[in-house]
């Protein structure tokens, strides 16, 4: 059984205190983790500054080629992990152990990974629009035009609270590294597989340990991250991104509610996007914030309902191993029960039918675990309560609402989809506010571009852009 220990700046650390990581649906233990609590998080942020000045000596352009070596590393190469040396297939096989993820699935995520940092490069020139990474650390530089540019970083590390069980969110700490930003990471309980194999990825290339801080632990020690970092990222539910709203020093990362809007010069043809809608929905087994959780159409919405749920109802629990398996489990049962309780209860609402009914039961619950089939809703208004739900499974409400009241109407919205050759309604999607990432056309919203910022710009969170003028000096005064 593999160990997991703590890494302060670099440096293992022997815990005292061990949290096991078990089989979801065996409950046997599959590897245990040593944990910190707040006071050692606490006292290893006052020399926080250390990462940051040991990934100052090693050029941008060296840290890039080392982001293109640890991708390799991670995707294909025998890792030191622990106290042990970790193929590819035992990442695979914990990951989907402790998350209840299927094997391909993660196997997915960790390409999504490896994909991101071989083309950090294109990725950073992309975010900073161009600008040279040498600005970023130096603090200033020519523009190209004749101006001095200056961005001055905000903090000499990011800290991020990682979740249990979306391994793709990883994506979006990786750009810290190259921009000579340190990392302070709580693993997530159950999935500290993806943290611990990217860090000794990137050592094993030459990036200096110094540069990453692993901090498995219970709440007081992503609290002390969170306290004694100046940038911090969270992962977590509505509650948490409204608790950390306005906080400059906090990006929280929380339910998508992405959504497909069709809009009514192409509703009458909805049968030709219907792979999109199925795949934007069921995709990573509906557990990531850019899969879709709500379908708006003026018109024919029963009728692309039940489409839905003849191509997803059916599916079923399949062993995590085979390649056709599609639905992860509930690693803990109690949120499986509770979701589908909530579920029940927008069921029972007026206007509101479940489309996926014919096809049997939702909720199979196991020993250790239990999962969640796929569930198809109809509303027949966005006043209905189902509307502006989401649920960590493949679930998508198909929601009947006039063109002109969509974009009024569909809240916060982490990816739309805007299905349309309408110019005002494209142009009116493009002007909305509560749209962050705009699909225009049949693009599923689980497909990213990387080249395109995610849930905020990373640069601007790390850096701050200032005014930074230079005046040449006088020669001195001759004596």
């Amino acid at each position: 059984m593999i160990t997991l220990n703590p890494l302060r700046w670099g440096k293992q650390y022997d815990s005292l205190d061990f949290n096991d990581v078990v089989h979801f649906d065996t409950g046997e233990p599959i590897a245990r983790i040593g944990t910190v609590g707040g006071g050692i998080v606490g006292r290893d942020m006052r020399v926080a500054h250390k990462a940051r000045e040991a990934l100052l000596e090693v050029p941008t352009n060296e840290l890039l080629q080392m982001c293109r070596k640890a991708a390799e590393l991670f995707e294909k190469e025998t890792l030191p992990v622990g106290d042990s040396q970790q193929t590819v297939d035992d990442f695979i096989h914990q990951q989907s152990a402790s998350t209840g993820l299927p094997e391909h699935m993660c196997r997915s995520n960790m390409t999504k990974n490896s994909f991101v940092l071989s083309n950090m490069e294109q990725i950073l020139d992309c975010l900073t629009r161009g600008l040279d990474l040498s600005i970023l650390s130096n603090g200033y530089g020519e523009e190209g035009r004749g101006v001095t540019v200056s961005y001055q970083a905000q903090t000499p590390i990011l800290g991020a609270i990682l979740p249990n069980n979306s391994p793709g969110v990883h994506t979006l700490w990786l750009p810290a590294i190259p921009m000579q930003i340190g990392l302070a990471l709580k693993p997530g309980s159950q999935e500290p597989w993806t943290p611990y194999r990217m860090v000794s990825a990137f050592i094993e290339a030459g990036v200096p340990s110094a540069a990453f801080g692993l901090y498995p632990g219970g709440h007081d020690a992503g609290g002390a991250i969170m306290a004694k970092t100046a940038r911090s990222m969270i992962f977590g539910s509505a509650q948490t991104v409204a608790q950390h709203a306005g906080n400059p020093k906090v990006q929280p990362h929380g339910p998508g509610f992405s959504k497909i809007l069709l809009g009514d010069d192409i509703v009458d043809d909805w049968e030709m996007f219907l792979d999109v809608m199925v795949e934007s929905v069921l995709s990573n087994s509906g557990r990531s914030c850019i899969n879709c959780s709500g379908i708006w159409a003026s018109r024919h919405t029963k009728e692309i309902a039940a489409a839905i749920a003849e191509r997803i109802g059916p599916v079923d629990v399949r062993p995590p191993s085979d390649p056709d398996a599609q639905l992860a489990a509930f690693t803990v049962p109690a949120m499986a029960t509770g979701t589908h309780a909530m579920v029940q209860q927008d069921l029972a609402e007026s206007g509101v039918t479940d489309m996926t009914a014919e096809y049997g039961e939702k909720l199979i619950e196991r020993e250790h675990c239990a999962y969640l089939r796929p569930m198809v809703i109809h509303a027949d208004s966005p006043d209905r309560g189902v509307a502006s739900k989401e649920y960590m499974f493949p679930f998508v409400s198909v929601v009947e609402c006039p063109q002109e009241q969509m974009l009024s109407r569909i809240g916060t919205t982490l990816v739309g989809t805007v299905i349309t050759s309408d110019e005002k309604f494209i142009q009116d999607a493009s002007r909305c506010v509560d749209i962050d990432r705009l699909n225009i056309g049949p693009l599923p919203t689980n497909r990213l571009n990387w080249l395109q910022p995610h849930e905020g710009n990373i640069i601007e969170f790390l850096f701050a852009n200032r005014a930074y003028q230079i005046a040449p000096m006088p020669a001195a005064a001759n004596v």
